[in-house]
């Protein structure tokens, strides 16, 4: 029995298109898993060509050591600023404990806002708990090979309530979703 040339066509793409999705999920199981060996991790672009847009999207931060009266792990969530299309916005969630129901601990409030850039790879936020006076700074780094997941820098109380000489904390964050 002879195959006709359209039959021969269907299986051929049914073939390719086999061949294809099995090489898009391993690829997309890497995106989530993250650089396993240095060859994936020179796959990602240089930090400095990561743009605002790219870093939108809600991020874990773990500080080492905790702040002096706040957590150790917050969330932040980062979008587009609304004035400013090439700076980012967003918030900082901590959990307060008991003083979740009060506005403010210690200056700092359980969600503050969060404005700032990211330029050549570093990310700066200023962060408000009232919307009118900064209570923290926030300097970070994009970590080279990390494909854009990844920020670790400092963290400097700036709140009323901070001592004259309030020690930088680092901290990391790490992507949990978004662009």
């Amino acid at each position: 029995m002879k195959k006709s040339p359209s039959l021969k066509f269907a299986l051929l793409f049914i073939a390719v298109s086999a061949l294809s999705m099995r090489a898009y999920g391993q690829n997309d199981a890497q995106k989530q898993l993250g650089p396993v060996n240095p060859a994936a991790a020179a796959s990602c672009p240089p930090v400095q060509q990561f743009k605002p847009a790219q870093i939108h999207g809600t991020w874990r931060v773990r500080f080492t050591p905790a702040p002096a009266g706040l957590p150790a792990d917050a969330t932040l969530q980062l979008q587009r600023h609304a004035e400013f299309s090439e700076s980012v916005a967003g918030f900082v969630n901590r959990e307060l404990g008991p003083a979740a129901g009060k506005p403010a601990q210690g200056g700092h409030a359980a969600r503050a806002q969060l404005a700032g850039d990211l330029e050549d790879g570093h990310l700066t936020l200023d962060e408000s708990s009232n919307g009118i006076s900064i209570t923290g700074a926030w300097n970070g780094k994009m970590v080279e090979g990390t494909c854009g997941r990844k920020i670790t820098g400092t963290w400097k109380d700036m709140s009323r309530n901070a001592p004259p000489d309030a020690p930088d904390v680092p901290f990391t964050l790490e992507r949990l979703s978004g662009w």
